[in-house]
């Protein structure tokens, strides 16, 4: 098959390779970053919603970060999401939100109001615009740190009018393996539903509810993470984690129009057994956001 690069042991040799809707693909050992398999694994892709979590992973390597600081929502968040259609977590102006629930507010709902208010949080400048352009350009350093090559982020959600917001499998995966190396990001990628009671502008309080939108959790047995992303030019795409016994791979989908069965197969392949076949889906509440 053009494009598609397998590395697979004598035993896995008897059994076909798994063939993938994705038009990218890219699965590692997160232990020893061994490449095991590859599709398209250099072309650059937009990587939608994917991109949060450098955004996570950004506002998680910020020295010193208290994660009990409290950030107040601000209109233009839910006008900046209202505006691209943007997913959301449904953050109400004015109230006081914990990083901490920030960041789940981030990962699970994939919230794009969430992603603003880090970035405008985490961003150094004098105005808005100049503390999101900051952010941004932490997201491009902590990725060529990552030896992330081939990626470039224009945005701290995903959402790109010049289209420039891309990545590859292969660099991908790298983000996603440094993703899983710390215990706290490592928590929120694993969590399917997470309750947020937060203060509101006149002392109250609200209670937030957010699913994950990765499915993958609680479906395939193993799986540990990591983040979906769709959109209208980057497709259906999913960073990827699974642990069985003292084996966890990380892996990447772009553009796959049945993310989570290609997901399963690739693990499938290597951990030798057969859980695509019979998954099903774990089911998102009426109302919950689908990303």
């Amino acid at each position: 098959m053009l494009g598609v690069t397998p590395l697979a042991s004598p035993a896995q040799a008897a059994a076909a390779l798994p063939t993938l809707s994705a038009k990218g693909a890219f699965l590692q050992d997160r232990a020893t970053g061994a490449k095991k398999y590859g599709k398209a694994a250099d072309i650059k892709r937009q990587m939608a919603s994917t991109t949060k979590v450098m955004t996570a992973a950004v506002v998680l390597n910020t020295p010193g970060v208290d994660l009990s600081r409290k950030v107040t929502i601000s209109q233009t968040y839910r006008d900046y999401v209202t505006a691209q259609g943007a997913s959301t977590a449904d953050l109400r102006t004015g109230d006081k939100a914990t990083v901490r629930q920030l960041l789940h507010a981030l990962m699970l709902p994939s919230g794009c109001d969430a992603a603003y208010a880090l970035a405008d949080t985490f961003g150094v400048g004098s105005t808005r615009a100049a503390r999101t352009k900051q952010f941004i350009g932490q997201m491009n350093a902590k990725a060529a740190s990552l030896g992330m090559t081939n990626t470039k982020f224009d945005s701290f959600d995903g959402i790109s009018a010049a289209g420039d917001n891309y990545s590859t499998p292969r660099d991908l995966a790298q983000l996603a393996s440094y993703a899983m190396r710390g215990s706290t990001l490592r928590g929120i990628m694993s969590t399917t539903k997470y309750v947020a009671p937060v203060t509101t502008s006149t002392g109250g309080t609200r209670t937030y509810t957010w699913y994950n939108t990765n499915q993958l959790l609680g479906s395939y047995s193993g799986a540990v993470g990591i983040k979906t992303g769709t959109g209208t030019a980057a497709g259906p795409c999913l960073l990827f984690a699974a642990t069985r016994g003292d084996k966890t791979y990380v892996g990447v989908i772009l553009n796959g129009t049945d993310r989570y069965n290609d997901a399963a197969k690739l693990l499938d392949y290597y951990y030798g057994s057969t859980t695509a076949s019979t998954m099903k889906l774990r089911t998102l509440p009426q109302g919950a956001q689908r990303d």
